[in-house]
């Protein structure tokens, strides 16, 4: 008690009263998607201080009407609640609260949570000093900047945007009541947890603010009266892989970071929230097949990263499987194979024949039909993904000319060139397969995926994304030729489940022989995507192939983003060369030297 009347002394004395500490703050990373809108934060817990005169008043009304009513009229601390404190302690009771919106703030920004009386007279002296050097409407915006709203969410911006996917400027009445009631006990009220619970706590604070005139009776009631959707799951959740992947490329790129910094970035939140949503209900709905984890990538025809899901549900597994888990591509892989052979001089009605075959003591067989079809056509053979062809078309055009195939149109994991390669034996992430398949999607030009397209800090520009040069990869006729085939695939061939009617849609299923990888990677025009299915102990799927699942996963995905991205046809790519029928030589003409002259030269 001594320590708090002391305390209480000092604050009519201000040349005594202990210096405020400096208000230290870890700088933060804000990354934003295409659109605008947040899709992460990295860095320092705390955000910047709330501008609470840009926002509608029943936000910070809502605060100051149910944690400290009279905040605009004391100077830092209330004495009716410092006396009440005092007694309970007397009485043998644990310190208790009854501390001003001040006091908080001083001990959010100054001090532990330690209830003593030497704290609680540090608090006080803080909470006078603050009030002499800050306004009441910085000293809120502080609080509410720092305070815990539970589930993860420290500061009322984080908190509007977890449980409303709004920023504060955008919270009804309602929603502000609910988040200013969680502060009593972000456990107790959480609005996720104990939906029932927040909602009783938000109708107290919206008959205090009707008390204190933040609102009318009429609003009070109306307010009552709803009950606004609560996010579960973060809207931006799924986006926590992208975002992992583009803050360790910010990290290198701003190696000492001392001011928040905003990252401008190239991914589409719309597209993520789909991608997300398909892969964890396909993943759930093939549980009985030992599937437990999903990727989906999607990357534009300039190597704009527009979508990647890393994983079912990052809160429980954050390792991004979409940037980092090499896994064997199946008969994915297949396009590299048959664009060789293309490149090669053979066309899409080339003769073939699927039969036994045997390679350096292997002998592949055909997982996908599980017959031998005979004689049948190159496309044939992609559509309906046979082995045996894939295996002899390596082997005839050369393992390291396919390797080099791949690596040409965007493959950077090492490739190997044994027998099996053929059929999709090399390790590659989602990522790289997205990013070689976005080359047969514009037009024929190798993509390097990217998702930063400028970092500001205040209005300075410190990196701007240049707009990539084309990078030739493939040429004509085997482009045209390698469209038509995996268009194939997707009307008559494995890909089937994969259609969607009305869209230019090209694409190829892909399944290992141990069913440890299932995979369907397909493209429009300008616009390709891969979906990956697996598990992370790498144990075989119960015959989870990609033609049935994948594919579900990239149709379902695809379903939203052909609505939402420019749907064109896919590019034909640059013109075939034009080869002109050789010349034939003139005759030759032996002419007759005049007598007696030397022969001509």
């Amino acid at each position: 008690m001594s320590a708090i009347v002391a305390a209480l002394a000092l604050s009519a004395q201000a040349p005594e009263l202990p210096r405020l500490p400096p208000i230290q703050r870890e700088p933060q990373v804000t990354y934003l998607d295409r659109k605008g809108a947040v899709i992460g934060v990295r860095g320092g817990r705390f955000a910047p201080a709330l501008d609470v005169a840009r926002l509608p008043k029943h936000v910070p009304g809502a605060v100051v009407a149910i944690e400290d009513r009279r905040f605009y009229e004391h100077t830092g601390f209330d004495p009716r609640g410092v006396a009440s404190a005092i007694v309970g302690t007397l009485s043998g009771e644990r310190m208790r609260g009854a501390s001003t919106i001040t006091q908080q703030t001083a001990r959010l920004l100054f001090l532990n949570q330690d209830r003593t009386l030497e704290r609680k007279a540090m608090e006080l002296a803080y909470a006078v000093q603050l009030e002499r050097s800050y306004t009441k409407s910085q000293i809120l915006g502080l609080y509410m900047s720092r305070a815990y709203y539970g589930a993860g969410a420290y500061g009322y911006e984080a908190a509007a945007q977890r449980y409303f996917n709004k920023p504060p400027a955008r919270l009804s009445i309602k929603e502000a009541a609910m988040l200013a009631g969680v502060l009593k006990s972000p456990t107790n009220y959480n609005p996720i947890e104990q939906p029932e619970r927040c909602l009783e706590r938000a109708n107290l604070v919206l008959d205090v603010m009707a008390e204190t005139g933040v609102i009318t009776a009429a609003q009070r009631d109306k307010a009552k009266a709803q009950r606004p959707r609560v996010w579960k799951t973060a809207a931006s959740a799924p986006s926590q892989y992208f975002v992992d992947w583009v803050d360790g490329q910010v990290r290198q790129m701003v190696p000492k970071l001392s001011r928040d910094l905003v990252v401008e970035t190239t991914l589409d939140q719309a597209l993520e929230q789909a991608a997300g949503a398909a892969a964890r209900s396909v993943v759930a709905a093939h549980k009985a097949q030992a599937a437990d984890q999903a990727a989906i990538v999607a990357v534009d025809g300039v190597g704009r990263v527009q979508v990647m899901i890393g994983g079912a549900d990052y809160a429980s597994a954050p390792y991004n499987r979409a940037a980092l888990a090499r896994r064997q591509a199946g008969s994915a892989w297949k396009p590299f194979v048959y664009l060789t052979a293309l490149e090669q001089g053979m066309v899409p009605d080339s003769p073939v024949t699927d039969e036994p075959v045997t390679i350096n003591g292997w002998t592949p067989s055909n997982y996908e039909t599980g017959v031998f079809l005979g004689p049948i056509t190159l496309e044939t053979a992609l559509a309906k993904s046979v082995n045996t062809v894939a295996a002899r078309l390596a082997d005839e055009v050369g393992r390291p000319a396919v390797a080099a195939t791949a690596r040409r149109v965007g493959i950077v994991s090492a490739v190997n060139t044994d027998p099996a390669m053929a059929l999709g034996t090399t390790l590659v992430t989602p990522l790289e397969m997205t990013a070689a398949y976005a080359a047969f999607a514009n037009g024929g030009n190798r993509v390097t995926p990217y998702g930063i397209e400028r970092i500001r800090s205040g209005g300075q520009v410190i990196y701007q994304k240049r707009s990539p040069a084309p990078v030739p990869a493939i040429a004509n006729p085997a482009l045209s030729d390698l469209n038509r085939m995996l268009r194939t695939v997707m009307v008559a061939g494995t890909g089937a489940r994969a259609a969607a009617p009305g869209y230019d849609l090209a694409g190829k299923t892909g399944t290992t022989s141990d069913y440890k990888d299932a995979w369907f990677c397909g493209y429009t025009g300008g616009f390709a995507s891969c979906a990956w299915m697996g598990r992370d102990d790498a144990k075989p799927m119960a015959r989870l192939s990609g033609a049935t699942a994948p594919a579900q996963m990239w149709r379902s995905f695809m379903s939203t983003a052909l609505k939402r991205i420019p749907t064109r046809a896919i590019p034909p790519g640059p013109p075939a060369p034009v080869v002109a029928p050789p010349i034939a030589p003139p005759p030759e003409v032996v002419a007759q030297a005049p007598t007696g002259a030397p022969p001509p030269d």
